[in-house]
């Protein structure tokens, strides 16, 4: 049964057994122990096939309590073990098909950690030369690819492996003619997506909860690879190309 943080059953559970609910009765039986999540959250997991309500001949969606309780458990998995999409859904796969199948150890937010245990080292970042070198791109087109925004240098100095393979990608680009001018609206359309990711985690960098703060890098990963996806499509979709 859905519970509360304290244990107890959560507000309106023994009410909801045995009939059907709308998405906003959903909302607010999740809500008492996932403050983060909104009705966009539940459709965005149904859409991903982790949930999968009744529907009215009108469209409506409608919850039993073992839906809310399946959600519940989803929310659980990525709060509190980290876990992607793919892993939750497998292992849901595999409890309905009667396996028992262990979960992750709970990871423990970083802030909660011991101070005095030894911590990952800042990342790596390279010099100028080394880009250069790693890219096999020249002064002119690296100071090219920094005007245009496609390429920036770490406040401190240096390039990060992410830069990295940034430019090693506008240097692929640029074997078929296409120049950081060019590559312009890739750009803006990447700010885009970052923005939109950012509004869906900013809330929960801000929660008065470190297991919601610490879980907010984890939602950012897995949006940003589903934005990737979504962009390829599109240009594959656009293009009349099929996904390999």
């Amino acid at each position: 049964m859905l519970r509360t943080p304290s244990g107890g059953a959560a507000p309106g559970a023994a009410a909801a057994e045995g009939r059907l609910m709308s998405i906003g009765a959903v909302l607010g039986l999740l809500r008492d122990e996932f403050p983060e999540v909104t009705i966009s959250k539940i459709r965005f997991l149904e859409a991903e096939g982790l949930v999968e309500p009744q529907r009215t001949p009108s469209g409506y969606r409608k919850f039993t309590l073992r839906d809310v309780e399946r959600l519940a458990q989803v929310l659980r998995m990525q709060r509190d073990h980290y876990l992607p999409l793919k892993v939750i859904r497998e292992h849901l796969d595999a409890l309905d098909a009667g396996e028992q199948v262990a979960l992750p150890a709970q990871a423990a937010p970083a802030e909660l950690l011991d101070p005095a245990a030894p911590q990952p080292g800042p990342p790596v970042r390279v010099d100028r030369a080394e880009l250069l070198a790693r890219t096999g791109a020249d002064e002119r087109e690296l100071a090219q690819w920094e005007s245009y925004g496609l390429i920036e240098a770490h406040p401190e100095g240096g390039y990060d492996a992410e830069t990295v393979n940034i430019a090693k990608l506008v240097r692929d680009l640029g074997a078929f003619g296409l120049e950081a001018r060019h590559l312009r609206a890739v750009k803006a359309a990447a700010d885009r997506d970052a923005g939109l990711v950012e509004q869906v985690v900013a809330p929960l960098r801000r929660h008065r909860n470190p297991q919601t703060r610490a879980h907010a890098e984890a939602t950012a990963r897995e949006l940003a690879a589903l934005t990737v996806r979504l962009h390829g499509a599109l240009v594959h979709s656009a293009l009349g190309l099929r996904q390999v």
